[in-house]
């Protein structure tokens, strides 16, 4: 038994067994490779799932920890730190809100939005309190996130479901203008669905739920947990689009693999909240808002947004070109460096086919195979992965 073998059979007695984990063990990182305990070396193209947006082990980004570290890692939200105010006006700056809650993941971020929906419409004296999410997205596993999820097998076994919150097919308008009616206050979805698929919200799409939110005063929330923080080149997602939500969840690659969460609204919304309606013990700590301030930095000031729209044209060319030479690949689809290809077979043994030759690849259902590696990813990386994948594609097309 190897070194890898081992740790993962000693994970097994330990640890809950809530994922379907790869018999892998990783070890170390530097940039967009891992090593796992038996010195294999992989091209990581899963990103922890779009969170390591600096890659492994970035200097800037260890450096600042360290210092920060040393100096307060938290204290209680009782009081002001100053990472956490830096952070907070370097993403109201660059946005269209003009506050933050600050949290510890994407769930929670969603339970945010559920909440704060809920508290606008009683402070509008509304009594709708039915939230309007979309078939085949993904929120979270917390019981909000979850019930908001619009896939029934997440919700397997978890009967009874939060009530008042109600699904219909994403980019129908028409659906969800049938679905509201005056109990409504809040409509939650993502510009781009994420294990949905890789799916993007249509343009016009977008720009008819944000007009009937403003005619019958209904708060819009962007789910951009997996897709914002430059993954499509801008900051946010919604600024590809051109079309602004009262309020949005961000996560995942924020701090650059440093727990957190943020919800940021525009003032008529955030108002909704008073002292004691929403907390979080850990959120917006000094060490996590910390690693978010290298973040922005990196992606304002250190070509991360131009990099994102360079190589997330590379790596589109790339998907179509295979999804013409492979009758396999039914579509290619995505924005910037969140993309996918679906399959007209199962994704898993793609996947399995090329983690076993040193790519880490990582599925958006049974059939999408999903592309989401770090911010820095080069042009020979790309050129890397895809053949990687080319040679998985055809062997699996035999």
């Amino acid at each position: 038994m190897n070194k890898t073998e081992e740790l993962a059979a000693r994970g097994s007695k330990v640890i809950m067994n809530t994922y379907s984990r790869f018999p892998i063990a990783f070890d170390h990182g530097k940039g967009m490779y891992v090593w796992d305990m038996d010195g294999k070396k992989y091209l990581d193209f899963v990103a922890g799932i779009a969170v390591n947006s600096l890659g492994h082990a970035n200097e800037k980004l260890c450096e600042k920890i360290s210092e920060q570290c040393r100096k307060l890692m938290h204290v209680s939200n009782l009081y002001y730190t100053e990472p956490q105010i830096e952070l907070a006006e370097e993403l109201c700056s660059h946005s269209c809100f003009d506050k933050v809650f600050y949290c510890n993941s994407g769930a929670e971020t969603i339970e945010t939005a559920l909440k704060i929906c809920r508290k606008y419409a009683t402070m509008k004296n509304k009594p709708g309190r039915d939230i309007i999410c979309m078939e085949k997205s993904f929120h979270g596993r917390t019981y909000g996130a979850v019930t908001a999820t619009g896939q029934d097998k997440y919700h397997k076994g978890l009967d009874p479901m939060i009530p008042g919150i109600k699904h219909v097919p994403f980019n129908n308008f028409e659906a969800l203008k049938n679905a509201v009616d005056e109990n409504t206050c809040g409509i939650l979805l993502e510009p781009i669905q994420g294990e949905g698929g890789i799916i993007p919200a249509k343009k016009e799409y977008l720009q008819k739920v944000r007009a009937l939110c403003d005619e019958k005063d209904i708060v819009l929330i962007f789910d951009e947990v997996q897709c914002g923080v430059g993954r499509t080149g801008e900051l946010f997602a919604y600024q590809v689009y051109g079309v602004e939500p009262d309020g949005a969840c961000f996560a995942k690659g924020l701090a650059g693999g440093i727990p957190i969460g943020a919800f940021m609204a525009k003032d008529k919304l955030a108002e909704a909240f008073k002292p004691g309606d929403h907390a979080s013990t850990f959120g917006g700590n000094p060490f996590v808002t910390s690693a978010g301030t290298v973040v922005m930095d990196m992606l304002f000031n250190g070509g991360l947004l131009e990099n994102v729209k360079k190589q997330g044209k590379l790596l589109s060319e790339k998907l179509n070109a295979l999804k013409d030479k492979y009758d396999i690949v039914k579509d290619a689809r995505g924005i910037g460096l969140m993309q996918g290809i679906e399959l007209t077979i199962p994704s898993g043994p793609v996947v399995a086919d090329c983690i076993k030759n040193g790519l880490l690849l990582v599925g958006a259902g049974t059939n999408v195979i999903r592309f989401v590696p770090a911010l820095i990813v080069t042009s020979a990386e790309i050129e890397e992965a895809m053949n990687k994948l080319d040679k998985a594609l055809d062997r699996a097309s035999k």
